[in-house]
């Protein structure tokens, strides 16, 4: 058997000519367009707060939102446990794993919009008040929009294992969204550090 017949027979989808599978291929080929996109928002970000005041990000809930980042980084962690558990041909556990990601990410996504909800019923801080606000909203605007098409991929991917779609020989699409998700979190932890703790 060669390889690329040994990859689609272990994972259900083509090889590329790289040798990756063609999904994962993919996949990695839009998070790097996903990277330069985040790039572009961020360095914007970063423009409009060096022509705001020095603290101008006094007026967010800090402890809250470190709280809520505690939460996706363990949503990465069920993400991660779900792909684990279904290589090993656990389907229980996957549905379950990907149960916990589907409610921390929804509780996530929750906590923002409260955020939001708080920061512009006071007037604090809203899009367009100042530049420090259009380029919060922004930047955790398009990533808030990211953790909703995730949260949506998630259910769908429950409900394709409910239906026993995946097994440990046909887990590739648990995986890619694995890897999209974890992507989701990883940009979440850099605008953490640049927007609340700089």
């Amino acid at each position: 058997m060669s390889d690329t017949t040994s990859t689609l027979a272990a994972h259900g989808h083509p090889t590329s000519a790289t040798g990756l599978d063609s999904a994962k291929l993919g996949m990695w080929l839009f998070l790097a367009t996903e990277v330069m996109l985040f790039s572009a928002m961020i360095a914007g970000f970063l423009d409009m707060r060096g022509r705001s005041p020095a603290d101008a990000n006094h007026v967010l809930n800090i402890p809250v939102t470190a709280v809520n980042t505690f939460i996706l980084i363990c949503s990465s962690l069920t993400v991660a446990l779900s792909v684990a558990s279904i290589e090993q041909g656990n389907q229980k556990r996957l549905r379950t794993f990907l149960l916990l990601t589907l409610l921390f990410g929804g509780t996530f996504l929750s906590v923002q919009i409260y955020e939001y909800n708080a920061l512009i019923s006071s007037g604090e801080l809203t899009p367009w008040n100042s530049l420090f606000g259009a380029g919060f909203f922004a930047v955790t605007g398009l990533h808030g929009f990211h953790v909703f098409i995730g949260l949506i991929w998630c259910a769908l991917t429950i409900f394709w294992a409910s239906r026993g779609k995946f097994s440990a020989q046909n887990f590739m699409r648990v995986e890619v969204f694995g890897l999209y998700w974890h992507f989701v979190d990883v940009v979440w932890i850099i605008l953490f550090v640049l927007i609340y703790l700089m």
